[in-house]
């Protein structure tokens, strides 16, 4: 689209939501179930662009991918009607009788930029919380996977009227160009790089943004530890999808006393879930394309290789990597990896690394194993973090009963579940008054006899 012709779609949606044909609940609802229908009747088509872009074999696609979306989808079906009624409050004393409410209303016309390496989710489960809460949307997705964006484009132009919902297709041009236009709401999902270039042009329009970015997310491993189940778990969250997950472990902390087991541990799960040959394995996605493949390739030391480190270049592919003996001072630390190569650090005291880590740039997440409450509850305390798991990775941003989001350079604001639709909606703070029992004691001229009752009820 043109400059022009993106101004005149918003346009469009401005005239669709102030026809008010968002705000019944019904409307909504009727939304949700055509992207629900939709959902369930192409999944055959959304695995293939999955696969076209990012090389994921149909399970994981649906894993991370569609059966979140539908999720999301189902829990809004449920709960929306709750979710959009109004709220009562206690009134003070001082201004009885009156009734206070809350009111949840939409924010109006809400532009989603969404990314690359789960383009399809992080496409529909903001837009699923944005409809819910009665907005119009555009949605500009990743050039970077054209086949989830394409078919993003058609499924919005066969479900939802087009002042309801719109996609913006293109590249950077395009996202400047859409962020020259005046929205009521930005979410965008991406680099922090980005990130700041979204924030910084929303806040010359006093526009509200979330802010889903990323981060090196750690992972703890201390001396308590199941590290057969760690290992596992671990090899799960990294290189799921290449490694190309906003909330994977970016590096590993582990106990000195325990890291030459964990590095065991660690191959022999590679080999288990990806076979001796990930290179090959169909179970194995690729890197998104050639630029991405060639930076996270560069962050391997040949040297601190522990398994893994060969690479394809026809087919864009790293295999699992672990190294060891990784400080801070390396190149693969100083970054965000985004890849399937995994450092291991090793740690002495836990309070000291906790310190270190918090004291850096906030995590989008954090992970922990250990058997030792008390080391469980430090790091959840002392170390500041988006959210995370205990004893697993990953699975904490798969529930719709919990918000998702990260703090500080990870991020900010949060969606999902009853906290995604309070994202995208607006509180009004009502007060309804009868015309009765109208209190002298605020009214000019000020006598004083009223003090004492006024100090009595206003303490």
């Amino acid at each position: 689209m043109e400059k022009l012709d993106m101004q005149l779609a918003l346009e469009r949606q401005k005239r669709y939501f102030a026809s008010g044909k968002t705000l019944p609940v019904r409307s909504r609802k009727k939304a949700l179930k055509a992207l629900y229908d939709y959902v369930v009747e192409n999944e055959d088509k959304i695995c293939e662009a999955l696969d076209a872009d990012l090389g994921k074999v149909m399970q994981e696609s649906y894993m991370c991918e569609i059966g979140l979306v539908r999720e999301e989808i189902r829990h809004m079906l449920r709960h929306i009607s709750s979710y959009a009624r109004n709220k009562e409050h206690l009134t003070p004393m001082t201004l009885m009788p009156a009734r206070s409410i809350t009111k949840s209303v939409p924010y109006g016309c809400v532009l989603i930029m969404s990314p690359w390496n789960y383009p399809f989710l992080l496409s529909m489960s903001p837009l699923v919380d944005a409809l819910a809460a009665g907005n119009t949307a555009m949605i500009k997705p990743s050039a970077y996977s054209p086949a989830t964006s394409a078919l993003v484009e058609e499924l919005v132009s066969e479900v939802f009227p087009p002042g309801l919902v719109t996609v913006v297709t293109g590249g950077r041009d395009e996202n400047r160009q859409l962020l020259e236009c005046d929205f009521d709401y930005i979410f965008f999902t991406g680099s922090k790089a980005v990130g700041r270039e979204v924030m910084a042009k929303a806040s010359e329009r006093l526009i509200p943004v979330t802010l889903e970015l990323g981060g090196k997310s750690p992972c703890i491993v201390d001396e308590t530890a199941d590290i057969k189940m760690a290992a596992r778990r671990i090899v799960f969250g990294k290189f799921i999808n290449c490694g190309q997950t906003c909330v994977a472990p970016d590096y590993i902390c582990c106990h000195e006393s325990v890291a030459d087991k964990l590095i065991n541990e660690l191959e022999k799960q590679i080999a288990v879930q990806y076979g001796d040959d990930p290179l090959r394995s169909s179970d194995y996605g690729k890197m998104i394309n050639r630029k991405h493949f060639d930076r996270v390739r560069a962050l391997i030391d040949p040297e601190k290789v522990a398994c893994g480190g060969e690479a394809d270049e026809v087919l864009l592919k790293i295999e699992p990597t672990v190294l060891r003996d990784v400080t801070r001072e390396d190149a693969v630390m100083k970054e965000e990896i985004f890849g399937p190569v995994l450092p291991v650090m090793t740690y002495d005291k836990l309070g000291a690394l906790a310190s270190e880590i918090d004291e850096g740039e906030k995590p989008l997440a954090l992970y922990i194993f250990s058997k030792d409450k008390v080391n469980i509850e430090f790091v959840m305390n002392m170390v500041r973090f988006g959210g995370g798991c205990v004893n697993d990775t990953l699975v904490h941003i798969a529930t719709c009963r919990m918000g998702f989001g990260g703090v500080g350079e990870s991020g900010m604001g949060a969606y999902h579940g009853k906290t995604g639709f309070d994202t995208f909606s607006h509180k009004k703070s009502i007060l309804k008054r009868p015309f009765i029992l109208d209190v002298p004691m605020r009214y000019r001229p000020y006598k004083g006899a009223y003090e004492k009752m006024l100090r009595m009820f206003m303490k």
